[in-house]
């Protein structure tokens, strides 16, 4: 039978000292000009692995029968993601700086609850869209129930929702969403890892996450690194953000390139340290030993009044091998350069960026072995998403921008959505295998769905 630890209120609550946590989880979710966002985990290693039960595998499959322990609910933070302020039957009101500096690590005692709710979760589970991509079916699902309810208890308490009482967005972005991708990465792993012998340094597999901004890839990628991480797997995480240029280089593009608006500010391809992203994905594929470390470089978008520099390397977070993957994101990898006409009568200015776009493949792609897509049936979802989420900002008392800026800011990406995305759906992205390729289509809500 499948078990489940509960988390009970805690009597004294242990929180880890970093600075880490030093700002609330809604600055992560909000504050970036792309709603991608970085999130440091710099103490999530410290968290214990948890193993797989093995009671459902003598099991014939169908639905299964299970005791739970249950995590007893802890507080909500309201950040900008709808389907985490929804919450319910919410207790143990916790400081909001506690709570963002503990929100991981939290030390709590376990008490045991009596839940039958395992059969509704198995039919749950069987009944997403994602499930037979990914390569399962209802028969794996039972005889991998207890890490499907465990992996669903640490992303509980990684987003602090109320395990007992998830409300539907909850369950779907959870059992639908996140462990499904999560499953096909570490099968993604596995098969990378059988290509090598066992005296082999394996370098880190690097799974790719192409898809626009504000759909919610970076919370999927941060979930999928404390997975990995709890499940006792390094990864290190990057973003095409992280190579933008620095002000001085972003200056000089803008001056080269007088009267072009998709270039006047960071974003589009020409926007970015080609070379640094090389030797970036380079080091990080030969941390395969104990004891091998790198830092990994960041990008201060609220420099220079917002048009950003690059961080000081004294700021940038240092990952250690051995790594099992990386997991590099951003709105446009996997962009392929398209004819002319095509550039032409979406918008000429993009004929330059189309341009730019040649040498890309050769520093961002061509490291990647697996990817995940995510696809999205409108290209003004962006402008939808983006507007939430400066909105949630401002209600929150933060600095955001206007609808107008909002406007303004979607209107120098949109173009290249229009041009390069029909081709990334139809084709895949540049240099990608079919075999080792996800792609999960989601609605205007953020969720999977079917799709063609």
């Amino acid at each position: 039978m499948a078990v489940l630890t509960v988390l009970s209120p805690p009597t004294k609550t242990s929180f880890p000292t970093s600075s880490s946590f030093s700002l609330p989880i809604s600055y992560y979710f909000n504050h970036n000009d792309s709603t991608n966002c970085y999130f440091l985990h710099k103490n999530i290693s410290k968290c214990t692995p948890f193993s797989t039960i093995s009671s459902l595998s003598k099991r014939k499959p169908g639905p299964p029968k299970s005791k739970l322990r249950l995590m007893q609910p802890s507080d909500s933070s309201g950040s900008g993601c709808s389907w985490i302020k929804d919450t319910s039957a919410v207790h143990d009101k916790i400081d909001c700086e506690e709570r963002s500096r503990g929100l991981l690590l939290s030390a709590l005692p376990t008490t045991t609850a009596q839940v039958s709710a395992v059969d509704g979760l198995y039919e749950f589970i069987c009944s997403g869209p994602l499930l037979y991509k990914v390569g399962l079916n209802s028969d794996k699902v039972a005889e991998s129930i207890d890490k499907w309810i465990l992996c669903g208890s640490q992303l509980c308490r990684l987003f602090q929702l109320n395990e007992l009482f998830l409300t539907e967005p909850q369950k779907v972005r959870i059992y639908h969403y996140y462990i499904p991708v999560f499953f096909w990465c570490e099968q993604e792993i596995s098969l990378h890892n059988s290509k090598f012998v066992a005296e082999d340094d394996i370098p880190p597999l690097v799974i790719g996450f192409s898809a626009p901004q504000g759909c919610g890839k970076t919370t999927l990628v941060f979930a999928l690194d404390f997975l990995f991480k709890v499940t006792g797997r390094k990864t290190a995480t990057i973003s095409i953000d992280d190579f933008y240029l620095t002000a001085e280089g972003q200056g000089k593009l803008r001056e080269s390139n007088p009267g072009n608006a998709l270039l006047e500010f960071r974003g589009n391809a020409g926007s970015h340290d080609l070379a640094l992203s090389v030797e970036t994905l380079t080091a990080l594929g030969k941390l395969t030993k104990e004891g091998t470390k790198m830092k990994l470089p960041r990008y201060d978008k609220s420099a220079y009044n917002g048009r950003g520099d690059r961080a000081d390397p004294s700021t940038w977070p240092e990952v250690e091998g051995p790594l099992s993957a990386i997991l590099f994101e951003g709105w446009m990898l996997g962009f392929k350069p398209v004819p002319a006409d095509v550039v032409k009568a979406v918008d000429p200015q993009l004929e330059i960026i189309n341009k730019n776009l040649e040498a890309y493949y050769d520093a961002w792609d061509k490291f990647i072995k697996s990817w995940i897509v995510i696809k999205i049936q409108d290209p003004s979802y962006v402008y939808q998403w983006r507007l939430q989420a400066e909105i949630a900002m401002r209600a929150d008392g933060n600095p955001g921008m206007s609808d107008e800026e909002v406007l303004d800011f979607v209107s120098r990406y949109l173009p290249a959505y229009k041009a390069y995305l029909p081709t990334l759906y139809a084709e895949g992205p540049s240099g990608s295998n079919p075999e080792h390729l996800l792609v999960v289509e989601i609605d205007e809500g953020r969720n999977p769905i079917l799709g063609n």
